[in-house]
């Protein structure tokens, strides 16, 4: 077939794998967004023996393939059965969207957590007890100074992390999701045309390209105080008054 028209029949199952893609990768990284500051914050400032199984815990999960991962999960908890649904668990472990939503959301959480780690680090010690020393409670001082501070620092990185995450998503059809790996491996079996698949790089090209520009709008907004103070003045030179 022309790829031209392999589009044209197939793009309402391009549409929906892209929505569904779209879903995931949103609702993961939103997940762990929710989670990492605070495990961030226990990184930064917590004794050693608190640390050791958050330490644990990301060190698997960045240390280890995400397609591992989703394979413990979704074929994994089908060891336990009788445990989940003893506690009211199956149904969410037997949809297998649940499963790569739960991977991908732990996964990105490790990863955002050290990214957020390294903000908090590099905030100016002079900031925080400024904050102190005006006497901002150590709880509006997280909120109002350390945490600004750490995400303009850490936004960038973050921003690839949910680029990779998106990326990785298409993992999720190995396990019956239907994203848009999912629906292009649909489309090829019954086309046999490789021109699906450079379709399916197109739309996470696209995807990619406008995340890239939303992202770094909202640096912008997150910076506009610095590139407000760096621009440059403009200043005026006296006249001398003309002499008799």
């Amino acid at each position: 077939m022309n790829p031209i028209d392999v589009l044209i029949q197939y793009w309402p199952r391009l549409l929906d794998g892209t929505l569904m893609t779209i879903k995931l990768t949103l609702l993961a990284a939103l997940i762990a967004a929710f989670f990492s500051p605070a495990i961030a914050l226990i990184r930064v400032q917590a004794p050693t023996m608190v640390q050791a199984p958050l330490r644990l815990y990301i060190s698997f999960m960045r240390g280890t393939p995400i397609l591992a991962q989703l394979f413990l999960i979704y074929y994994g908890s089908g060891q336990f059965r009788p445990f989940l649904t003893e506690w009211g668990l199956w149904n969410f472990f037997r949809d297998p969207f649940n499963c790569a939503l739960l991977t991908f959301a732990l996964n990105s959480t490790a990863y955002q957590t050290e990214i957020l780690r390294g903000g908090i680090m590099g905030v100016n010690r002079g900031e925080i007890e400024a904050a102190k020393a005006i006497g901002m409670s150590r709880l509006t001082t997280l909120r109002r100074v350390v945490y600004p501070h750490a995400y303009r620092i850490a936004w960038p990185a973050l921003g690839n992390e949910v680029i990779l995450l998106m990326k990785a998503s298409a993992l999720a059809s190995v396990v019956t999701v239907f994203d848009i790996m999912g629906r292009t491996r649909q489309v090829f079996s019954k086309t046999f045309d490789f021109s699906v698949y450079l379709w399916a790089a197109v739309i996470y090209l696209c995807i990619t390209a406008i995340f890239v520009l939303i992202w770094r709008q909202a640096e912008r907004r997150l910076s506009r105080h610095i590139e407000a103070h760096n621009k440059p003045r403009a200043t005026t030179v006296p006249v001398k008054e003309a002499q008799g």
